[in-house]
C-alpha cells in the first residue's frame, strides 16, 4: 500500500469538487457566497455546502462577513485563508539557487539564496538544497505540515518523467542529476520538477488569476534566452516538457554583431544577447564593470550585470544604449513568435531582465510594433512581468499551488 509523504498536499484533502471550489474562491479576492459558488461552478447547493464545510474545517477558507442580496437571509461570504498552506519554490541557476516560500494566495512570505553546488557529488547537492528548504520554512515560522510541496525550476533539458536534470548547458557536472526524487526523500515533501521558462510562465498565469491572458508569450531572459507559451490558458510544454528553447532564432543583430556599420548581420538571438557577451561589449565600449574570478564566472557576470543596471539607472548613455540594442534584438525574435501563434500579449521577465528593462522594454516594444515582418493586424501588448528577478522560483512554487488549487490536483502526489 502506498504511503503518503508529510505535508498537507491536496490529494490528502481530496476531491475534484474541492479543487473546483478552492479555485473559484482564490480567483475572487472579495470572496463569494455559497449561492455564487454554485452559480459559478455548476455544482449543486448541497455539494457546495458539503465542500465548503470541509474546507472551513481544514482552515483553507474562512467565513468573512455577510452581504444582503435582495430578500431573505443575508449571504455569508467565503474567502481564501492565505496562511493555511504554503509552497516552496526553488530556482537552480548557474550562479545561485533561489528559494521562496509562497502562501496560498501566491504572496512571497520568505526568500533566500545559496551558491549553486557544483554537482560533483549529487548527494551533497541534495543535502545543501534540503537544508536550505528546511531552514526557509523554519525561519518563516511555518509548520512543516502546512507546506504543500516543493517546486523546482531548472534549466533544460530535463526529464520530467524521471525527475532528472539531464544536461543544462550552463551548469557543468549537472548531467543526469536525479533531483526530484532525491529532494523529495530528503525533505519529505512532494516535489515537482519543471523547466525554468515553463515555471515562469505558470507563475505569471497563476498569479494573474482571472485577469490572465488566454494566450501569451513569456520572454525569459536569464543565462539563456527562452520563450514560454500559454495557449488557451494552458502552458505549452511539448512532448518531453522541454519546449521554450528560442535562442537559435535568427535575427538581425544590428550593432551587437560587432560590425563597423552595425547592421545587416544575422545571427542567433541567444548568442547575441547572452549576458556574458553583453558584459564584454559594455567593457569594449568603455564601461568599467566587475571582472571577478575565473573560478566562479557565473557570479562574476551577475556582479557585472548589477553594475550595468546601476549605470542604466544613472542615465549612462553607453549602458542605456546597449540595453536598448538588446531589447531591439529580442523584440525582433519575438515578432516570429507572434506571427507563428498570433498572440496579443508578450511578457518580458527573468533573472537578468529587470536590470536592463528601463531601456530594453521600450526598445522591444518599438521593434515589435514597428516590424515590417509583423503579420497580425491586432495590437500586441508588450509588458514587463512584475514578479522580479525571482520569477522562476516564484513560478516553481506556483506549480505546486496550481496543482493544489486547480481542478487537476492528482499530478502533485508522489507515492513511495
Amino acid at each position: 500500500m502506498a504511503e503518503h509523504r508529510r505535508g498537507a498536499n491536496l490529494p490528502s484533502i481530496g476531491g475534484f469538487n474541492r479543487t473546483v471550489i478552492l479555485d473559484a474562491v482564490r480567483r475572487s479576492p472579495d470572496g463569494l457566497s455559497r449561492v455564487e459558488l454554485a452559480a459559478r461552478t455548476g455544482l449543486s447547493a448541497q455539494t457546495v455546502s458539503n465542500v465548503t464545510r470541509f474546507l472551513i474545517e481544514a482552515g483553507m477558507i474562512v467565513e468573512s462577513g455577510t452581504v444582503v442580496a435582495g430578500r431573505g437571509k443575508p449571504r455569508t461570504i467565503l474567502r481564501l485563508e492565505p496562511g493555511s498552506r504554503y509552497a516552496v519554490g526553488v530556482h537552480v541557476d548557474p550562479a545561485v539557487v533561489t528559494y521562496v516560500l509562497l502562501d496560498l494566495a501566491g504572496t512571497v512570505v520568505a526568500a533566500t539564496t545559496t551558491s549553486t553546488p557544483t554537482a560533483d557529488d549529487p548527494s551533497q547537492v541534495v543535502r545543501t538544497m534540503a537544508t536550505a528548504v528546511e531552514r526557509l520554512v523554519a525561519d518563516a515560522g511555518v509548520s512543516v505540515d502546512s507546506v504543500l510541496g516543493v517546486g523546482i525550476a531548472s534549466p533544460g533539458p530535463i526529464d520530467v518523467e524521471a525527475g532528472i536534470v539531464v544536461d543544462p548547458p550552463f551548469l557543468p557536472r549537472w548531467r543526469d542529476v536525479p533531483l526530484r526524487d532525491a529532494l523529495a526523500e530528503a525533505t519529505g515533501y512532494p516535489v515537482l520538477l519543471e523547466k525554468d521558462v515553463t515555471a515562469a510562465v505558470v507563475g505569471e498565469m497563476f498569479l494573474a488569476g482571472e485577469s490572465s491572458a488566454r494566450n501569451f508569450a513569456f520572454v525569459y531572459f536569464g543565462t539563456g534566452f527562452g520563450v514560454g507559451l500559454v495557449i488557451d490558458h494552458e502552458p505549452v510544454r511539448g512532448v518531453g516538457s522541454n519546449a521554450g528553447d528560442a535562442g537559435h532564432i535568427m535575427v538581425d543583430q544590428g550593432s551587437l554583431a560587432g560590425t563597423p556599420d552595425g547592421a545587416g548581420t544575422r545571427g542567433e538571438v541567444g548568442a547575441a544577447v547572452a549576458p556574458d557577451r553583453l558584459v564584454q561589449i559594455a567593457r569594449s565600449r568603455g564601461l568599467t564593470l566587475a571582472v571577478g574570478g575565473a573560478a566562479d564566472p557565473a557570479s562574476a557576470i551577475d556582479a557585472a550585470w548589477d553594475e550595468l543596471a546601476d549605470a542604466i539607472a544613472r542615465g549612462d548613455e553607453t549602458a542605456t544604449g546597449l540595453a536598448a540594442e538588446a531589447g531591439t534584438v529580442m523584440g525582433r525574435a519575438v515578432v516570429l513568435i507572434v506571427n507563428l501563434l498570433d498572440v496579443d500579449r508578450v511578457v518580458f521577465g527573468g533573472p537578468f531582465w529587470s536590470r536592463i528593462a528601463p531601456a530594453a522594454l521600450p526598445a522591444a516594444r518599438t521593434a515589435i510594433a514597428g516590424s515590417p515582418l509583423l503579420v497580425p493586424k491586432h495590437d500586441v501588448q508588450v509588458v514587463e512581468s512584475d514578479r522580479g528577478a525571482d520569477v522562476a522560483a516564484v513560478g516553481a512554487a506556483c506549480l505546486v499551488l496550481d496543482a493544489s488549487l486547480s481542478p487537476r490536483a492528482s499530478a502533485l502526489l508522489i507515492r513511495r
